[in-house]
């Protein structure tokens, strides 16, 4: 699509957005994400009715909280509004009480706690360190073997690589089978009711593959000396040996899924936004040392996730309305991320922000993302590897999305390196 395209079909989705009745405006319709026109909604509602209720089909009544204060105001307010996964988790979709995964981060205090410090010690700064080599290699072999002159698929060859080749290290997975990480985050994060290829029926059958495979792999770990890898830290824990099968899966799905999309599409993310802002994307070729503040930039302007979920444990007042006890309200930190009241020209890509790290991908509060540093560290070590190989990196079609209302991704982005 041309940028004259893409212009004019942008400016007539504001102009739906901003002509529909406040009252129909839906913004869970995962078609919005997959055409990447939910941000003009969201900014009709930022403006207009920033707290909002409306019921949807599928996901029943909730209320969507878009501007970035009252976003802080539920995700910090860990005693009024839950993510425990008995009251309903952490997504929009509610599932019948044994389809819930449970994973900590759709935990309470104290097991919320308890359990996030399981694993911490993977993402401790002296860990990072030791990483970072491995990463640096690992990446300029991806780079030194994509080819040239020749379109390729940026997501598969690039982003989904080493995405995987980073989870089978944290995990100590068998790197022969590490494609079955990246199966199992498309398993987890795609239903059926929003076009997800797998039935449900299929879908809790693969999620059981993938728990007897770790099964397996945790037998193994628990009848040695601890090492420092997921499944040993899940296993030597007080908090977490003694989990259910279906706590396990659970939190095998949080690690994976976190470990796994938040990093992944932001390095798709950053490209894609670099190759429609030309001006900053010469900006880093004249001063590399901005990498520093594009990476949460790049966070930012992605918002891998576009949504977490609460339930409200006791009424409250949010933005001037009512919340009562038991509904869903929905914090869409991809709207939050766009606030002007919040952070300086939201809607601009700006690689050398102020305060670049002023933003809501990582939630806040107790859930705030276990591994945001090492995201942080694979896409800044990406992108020093790419500047010293890649003069310019040509993007030929716009990317194909995921539709999602959760995962905010990609399944293609074209791309060219002239040789």
């Amino acid at each position: 699509m041309t940028t004259q395209a893409s212009s004019a079909r942008s400016k007539a989705a504001r102009a739906k957005a901003f002509s529909m009745p406040i009252e129909l405006i839906d913004v869970s319709d995962p078609q919005l994400f997959e055409d990447d026109t939910v941000g003009h909604y969201f900014e009709r509602l930022r403006q207009d009715d920033p707290v909002h209720q409306i019921e949807n089909p599928l996901f029943g009544k909730f209320w969507s909280v878009t501007r970035y204060q009252d976003i802080m105001q539920v995700d910090t307010s860990h005693g009024v509004y839950s993510s425990d996964w008995t009251q309903g988790g952490i997504t929009i979709m509610d599932r019948p009480l044994d389809q819930r995964l449970q994973m900590f981060i759709a935990m309470d205090q104290p097991k919320h706690d308890e359990q996030r410090k399981s694993v911490s010690p993977i993402v401790a700064p002296a860990n990072l360190a030791s990483m970072e080599q491995t990463i640096r290699s690992r990446t300029g072999k991806v780079l030194d073997g994509l080819p040239r002159n020749e379109t390729f698929n940026w997501v598969d060859r690039v982003s989904v690589e080493l995405t995987t080749l980073m989870l089978a290290t944290l995990f100590d997975f068998p790197m022969k089978d590490r494609h079955l990480l990246a199966w199992w985050t498309e398993v987890a994060t795609s239903a059926p009711e929003m076009g997800g290829t797998l039935s449900q029926e299929k879908r809790q059958a693969e999620l059981g593959k993938c728990l007897a495979y770790f099964t397996g792999l945790w037998n193994e770990r628990v009848n040695a000396p601890p090492t420092n890898d997921l499944i040993s830290m899940l296993a030597y824990s007080p908090a977490t040996r003694n989990m259910g099968p279906m706590e396990f899966l659970g939190n095998l799905i949080l690690l994976i899924v976190g470990g796994n999309d938040t990093t992944r599409n932001s390095m798709t993310g950053g490209l894609h936004a670099l190759s429609q802002n030309p001006e900053q994307f010469a900006k880093l070729r004249a001063n590399p040392a901005l990498i520093d503040s594009m990476v949460p930039e790049i966070i930012r302007w992605q918002t891998p996730l576009a949504h977490m979920r609460r339930t409200a444990l006791a009424d409250a007042e949010l933005g001037g309305k009512r919340i009562k006890k038991g509904d869903k309200v929905v914090m869409w930190y991809l709207s939050g991320n766009r606030d002007a009241t919040a952070i300086a020209n939201p809607d601009q890509f700006i690689i050398d922000r102020a305060r670049p790290r002023q933003h809501l991908s990582f939630g806040f509060g107790i859930h705030r993302c276990v591994g945001n540093r090492l995201a942080e560290l694979q896409l800044k070590i990406l992108w020093e590897e790419m500047l010293k190989r890649f003069p310019t990196i040509d993007v030929m079609e716009e990317p194909t999305r995921v539709r999602s209302n959760f995962v905010r991704g990609f399944t293609d982005l074209p791309v060219r390196i002239p040789a």
